[in-house]
């Protein structure tokens, strides 16, 4: 189904805010977010532990504010996640900012609106998104990010887009060479 959706970066998460899947815009929108081979994207280790998130997020507080609400809401629902309370502890003992948002309680469901990026490659993004609970896989949420028809930020995506396949072809390429 992501790779169906091919005009708006678009993933699917958990309630820990591990990205799970992508299609390739969606990997292009938060290419930083992936450069760790370690352990999965996160929305919260990269807001929190990462300094580029300042600058990926021009309303970095907002950003914080909703991804610490998101993970509430989530501990709500599903209070004994050893994964969840893992995370809430990797980020309270390394971000004081993080502790201090944890700490006022805040809840937030969060399924649509704008959000704006500043990305790397191509500069401000202001997107709209969709975020759709999946049915068939409690727990799991597709996000897609769509600009408005005839924006900059339509553009974008599509510069965004042509760097992605550029990208892929220079990372084919170097593994290809590597087997020889």
């Amino acid at each position: 189904m992501l790779d169906a959706i091919t005009g708006a970066p678009a993933f699917v998460r958990n309630g820990r805010m591990d990205l799970l899947a992508a299609n390739k815009l969606g990997y292009a929108l938060y290419s930083q977010m992936f450069k760790d081979p370690v352990r999965p994207a996160n929305h919260s280790r990269f807001i929190f532990l990462d300094p580029r998130a300042r600058e990926f997020y021009p309303d970095w507080n907002l950003a914080a504010n909703n991804n610490v609400a998101l993970l509430r809401t989530e501990s709500g629902r599903n209070p004994y996640d050893k994964g969840l309370a893992d995370l809430v502890g990797e980020l309270s003992m390394r971000s004081e900012e993080f502790r201090v948002r944890w700490a006022a309680h805040n809840v937030r469901r969060h399924y649509s609106g704008n959000k704006q990026f500043h990305h790397p490659v191509v500069g401000d993004l202001e997107l709209l998104f969709e975020a759709l609970q999946l049915a068939e896989d409690p727990g799991l949420t597709l996000t897609v990010y769509p600009a408005e028809p005839g924006s900059t930020s339509e553009e974008s995506l599509r510069l965004l887009a042509s760097w992605a396949a550029t990208e892929q072809v220079e990372e084919v390429a170097t593994m290809n060479s590597g087997d020889r």
